[in-house]
Formats: structure tokens, C-alpha cells, sequence
């Protein structure tokens, strides 16, 4: 099955695709205004969301789960506790870590993409020991 492909729209004539509405509002979700993320880091993110929905589509929560992970990457644990409870930020930290342990999880996609994009939280980096495998950190 061929799936279907994001769009960003147009000059204001085509509207954004859905999947990407969709990381959008779960972006402000978690208090990270959507214009912050680069175009490219969401249209990456929704890609992969796509190569590990178990559907068609990906569920609705894990558009959720992605603007977890990256809003916790690009503001750090500070600032996105500062927004969001501490179950939450708990619950990230140990996603953040069992994607280290594992390899090649969304998870890890996800965290890698931040990284290489270079929209990583210093912070981050220094917290968890984040590096590529081409050696270069953010």
C-alpha cells in the first residue's frame, strides 16, 4: 500500500496536510508554538510516524508522543516542566532513556532527528550523553 504524502500547502491556496495539522496542535499541546519546529524536522517526524503506524495511519496519540519527545528536546527538561506536570516530564526523561538503551525505536528516530537538525537542547545533550553515530554532538 502506497501511503499518502504531507503536504505544506501552497501561498495560502492549498491547506497543510492533516498529518502535519495534526503534529501542529499536539505541538501546542505541549506548549511548543509550531512555528519553532522547523518544517523539515515535521515533515521528518511525520515520516516516521508513518513507517511505525501499525495502520494506515498513525493513531492519534502518537502525534501526541512525537510533540513530547521534540518539545522536550528543544526546551529542555526545564522549560518544558515549566509548562507541563512533573509525571509528564518523568514519563519523557524515562522514553529518553529506554530509546538509548534500544536502538532503533521511534523514539530513537526522533531523538536523532532533533540532534542532526541541530535543535537540540544543550542541555539535553549534556543530561543523557546525546551523540551520533558520526561522532558529532549538538
Amino acid at each position: 500500500m502506497t501511503r499518502r504524502g504531507s503536504s505544506f500547502g501552497l501561498f495560502g491556496m492549498f491547506g497543510r496536510s492533516a498529518d502535519l495539522r495534526q503534529l501542529d496542535d499536539a505541538l501546542r499541546a505541549v506548549d511548543l508554538h509550531p512555528r519553532l519546529v522547523p518544517e523539515a524536522v515535521k515533515l521528518a517526524a511525520v515520516n516516521l510516524l508513518k513507517d511505525h503506524a501499525i495502520g494506515a495511519e498513525p493513531a492519534p496519540q502518537a502525534y501526541r508522543a512525537a510533540a513530547e519527545l521534540l518539545a522536550y528536546c528543544m526546551i529542555g527538561a526545564e522549560g518544558f516542566e515549566a509548562v507541563n506536570d512533573s509525571a509528564l516530564v518523568a514519563r519523557v526523561e524515562s522514553r529518553i532513556e529506554a530509546a538509548l538503551q534500544g536502538g532503533a525505536s521511534l523514539d530513537a528516530q526522533l531523538i536523532l532527528l532533533t540532534l542532526h537538525a541541530k535543535i537540540v537542547q544543550p542541555s539535553v545533550v549534556a543530561a543523557f550523553g546525546l551523540e551520533s553515530s558520526d561522532g558529532g554532538s549538538a
